[in-house]
């Protein structure tokens, strides 16, 4: 089986890109990354592609002012160009129009810092704290129109400790979205998801079946630099 072209999306440090980048490189691995778009030239993510020999983009959504949709013909016409199969979200800091998540329906991935539905939005670490959650994580959601409300692929829960703070609980939680995104996209690429009343359905059996990591209680301390 030909392996998928993806396009990744990002505006900023592309940690999640190079999470994907380096699962990309296993050649048993089903997707390519074939194309790093930034709406940023100063996006740090950029350098990640560039070293790894990946094609970058860059779309200025400035340039276009209030018009979203012109600057997402702009990006469409680009990943058609580059026959562009599977588009993944990776701190891509724009929010998309109905439009064009209707041409990428069930090809565009985003991963959110939370176990959806709980937390949607900003800042979610400091407000899983301040709910008391004894459990957080990380989710791989197919993107809707509507923020954060996509069927949600796969998850990783990671543990929230008694003196955790913000970043604490941040970190923890990134280093669980560099093991689920590129788990989710090989899913996905490999055609083993489809959608049922809303809800992800792996290979035909239970919407969570092989797609929940929960990883043992750590109780190391993660700081920014592991980020």
């Amino acid at each position: 089986m030909a392996k998928k072209r993806v396009a990744v999306l990002i505006s900023g440090r592309g940690s999640n890109l190079l999470a994907l980048i380096e699962a990309a490189k296993q050649r048993s691995y089903p997707a390519e990354i074939s194309l790093v778009l930034s709406n940023r030239a100063e996006a740090a993510g950029l350098s990640h592609a560039r070293s790894a020999g990946i094609e970058t983009a860059i779309i200025d959504h400035t340039v276009h002012g209030t018009d979203r949709q012109a600057f997402e013909e702009a990006m469409q016409k680009r990943l058609v160009e580059r026959d562009i199969e599977l588009v993944c979200l990776a701190g891509f800091m724009r929010l998309l129009t109905p439009w064009f998540v209707g041409r990428w329906q069930e090809q565009l991935l985003n991963i959110h810092p939370a176990l959806l539905p709980a937390f949607k939005g900003l800042d979610t670490h400091r407000r899983a704290l301040a709910a008391g959650v004894k459990i957080h994580g990380a989710s791989v959601h197919f993107v809707v129109p509507e923020m954060d409300s996509g069927p949600v692929i796969v998850q990783g829960a990671v543990p929230v400790q008694e003196d955790d703070d913000a970043e604490t609980l941040a970190a923890r939680v990134l280093q669980i979205e560099h093991q689920i995104y590129p788990q989710g996209l090989a899913l996905v690429a490999r055609g083993r998801v489809k959608t049922v009343n809303g809800r992800c359905i792996i290979d035909g059996g239970h919407p969570a079946a092989g797609a929940l990591i929960v990883p043992e209680p750590n109780n190391g301390r993660l700081t920014t630099e592991d980020r």
